[in-house]
């Protein structure tokens, strides 16, 4: 059976209605965020400067309706709402982040959700199922879930079922964190991803799973290959950070569109940009 093509290169809109949920950044992350890597201290002034860049950024995009939620001490991950969370078309998946420390993060995230923004909330019932939306890969078409260090198959199997109108495929994932550690969508139909063995190992995977054909954006850099899409912008790397990748969006997105946002401080605990919200398309 042929591929369904999605070969354009295109910026405009796509979502219905769409909102974004984030979080402030909590002083206890500095010393207490989860990390792959200690040798680097957080600079945290520096860290809470450049997540709110991000969040002025969110602000200014029109019909973007933006919740945002007071950082809590306790919970030092909490800026990282992504892996609390999977929204689509009116249904937002509860999920069971796999570290302990991270669990009660869900709750305001549930609450925002349900009240605000009208979701119909789905649980996980599987008690041994770990699920961390970082693995979560939505195409607009379908999903593909990271089988990782921090999300399993029966996490996959949950989000199966939440979601029973859109396939589901899962993908290995080696030598990162999360599955979006090394791609995301950069705009509709197009999927940005590393150069590194690992990232081409998951691209070959959805490309052999997947009954669409994807535009590809291949970036010498696996972390630049995170960016957030939303409402026809670009949210992406900084020159500074990733030069030769950064000079790829500049070639092949167009200079309005393009947000650069410095991501270094936070990419010491592992975060990334897509990290920082939860994309939702709120029911009409």
């Amino acid at each position: 059976m042929s591929k369904a093509k999605i070969t354009e290169f295109r910026t405009e809109p796509f979502e219905c209605n769409t909102a974004l949920v984030c979080r402030g950044l909590a002083s206890s992350l500095k010393d207490q965020a989860l990390r792959s890597n200690f040798d680097e201290e957080v600079d945290l002034d520096l860290a809470k400067s450049q997540h709110n860049e991000y969040l002025t950024a969110l602000r200014k995009i029109n019909n973007l309706a933006l919740s945002e939620i007071e950082p809590r001490e306790d919970l030092p991950d909490s800026v990282f709402v992504e892996d609390c969370a999977v929204a689509v078309g009116g249904v937002a998946l509860i999920t069971r982040p796999c570290a302990p420390s991270r669990q009660n993060e869900v709750d305001e995230i549930r609450r925002i959700l349900r009240d605000d923004l009208r979701q119909q909330i789905y649980e996980i019932e599987d008690p041994n199922a770990t699920l961390d939306g970082g693995d979560v890969l939505f195409t607009g078409e379908e999903f593909f879930v990271g089988i990782s260090k921090r999300t399993n198959s029966q996490g996959a199997n949950a989000l199966a079922k939440a979601f029973p109108n859109y396939p589901v495929s899962s993908i290995k994932v080696a030598d990162h964190l999360h599955l979006k550690s090394m791609m995301s969508m950069a705009a509709p139909g197009i999927l940005a991803v590393g150069s590194s063995p690992a990232a081409q190992s998951a691209l070959k995977q959805i490309l052999e799973k997947s009954d669409y054909d994807y535009c590809t954006l291949t970036l010498p850099d696996d972390a630049a290959a995170n960016c957030v899409y939303v409402r026809g912008y670009l949210l992406h790397c900084t020159k500074q950070e990733y030069p030769n990748s950064y000079k790829i969006f500049e070639e092949r997105f167009p200079n309005d569109v393009r947000i650069p946002i410095p991501n270094s401080e936070l990419h010491k605990v592992d975060g990334a940009l897509t990290c920082r919200c939860i994309l939702v398309q709120k029911p009409l």
